[in-house]
């Protein structure tokens, strides 16, 4: 399998997507996808890479290259939780799971205001 492939089948599995379901979203055929999947060398035309990673939420470049191209992010907005963040780090899964809930549930709930 190309790394290509291994990468692409990655991010699909991560997203928790069937193949189906991935080819739908990004608006190519399953035989399609199955080809790019395969252990063959088949690589997506630029504009189907494009739809590809841009449903994945990732770069082109790190979907065909495995380099990941990283902008400068300004951390400031989350230095202010640090505090935070420092703490949860510390708890164990199965205490992390019900206070991610709750937090994914405000925050839906603050996406629906706006």
């Amino acid at each position: 399998m190309s790394d290509f492939s291994q990468r692409l089948r990655s991010e699909i599995d991560y997203l928790g997507l069937t193949q189906k379901e991935f080819a739908a979203k990004a608006g190519i055929k399953k035989r399609a996808l199955d080809a790019y999947l395969r252990t063959q060398q088949s690589m997506p035309p630029a504009d189907i890479a494009v739809k590809i990673a841009s449903v994945l939420g990732i770069s082109v470049e790190y979907l065909i290259t495995g380099k990941e191209y990283r902008q400068s992010v300004d951390i400031s907005a989350y230095l202010r939780f640090k505090d935070v963040i420092d703490d949860l780090a510390i708890l164990p899964a199965e205490t992390l799971e019900p206070i991610k809930a709750v937090i994914k549930a405000f925050a839906d709930n603050e996406r629906v205001k706006t």
